[in-house]
């Protein structure tokens, strides 16, 4: 059964610090690319950070360049987003999402069940 579970989301003042973990189980990390993707209240889902299965980072959204930093930990099986500097805007749910190809070439999405941050004074 594949499972991503997102933890370390909570309340934090404005230029406060955060560390998301997602830890995956059920499919082949190391062969997955991990995605952060974020949604606030009436807005589109967008993707934050990203990083291929040999952690390359592909994807940073321009907002959070220089503030937030995407890593993985494969024997932990485990991805990160370390956020610095948070602000308001940076209010949101946060999604854990896997993509990853099968043997068969199949491509599989996997997201996880989000996680809220709330930055407030």
């Amino acid at each position: 059964q594949v499972q991503l579970v997102e933890t370390g989301g909570g309340l934090v003042q404005p230029g406060g610090s955060l560390r998301l973990s997602c830890a995956a189980s059920g499919f082949s990390f190391s062969r997955a690319a991990m995605n952060w993707y974020r949604q606030a209240p009436g807005k589109e889902r967008e993707l934050v950070a990203a990083m291929t299965s040999t952690g390359t980072i592909t994807n940073s959204l321009d907002s959070v360049k220089g503030r937030f930093t995407i890593s993985r930990d494969k024997a932990k099986k485990t991805v990160y987003l370390q956020m610095n500097n948070l602000n308001a805007e940076d209010a949101a749910v946060y999604y854990c999402n896997a993509v990853y190809m099968n043997d068969d070439g199949d491509v599989h999405k996997y997201w996880g069940q989000g996680t809220q941050v709330i930055v407030s004074s």
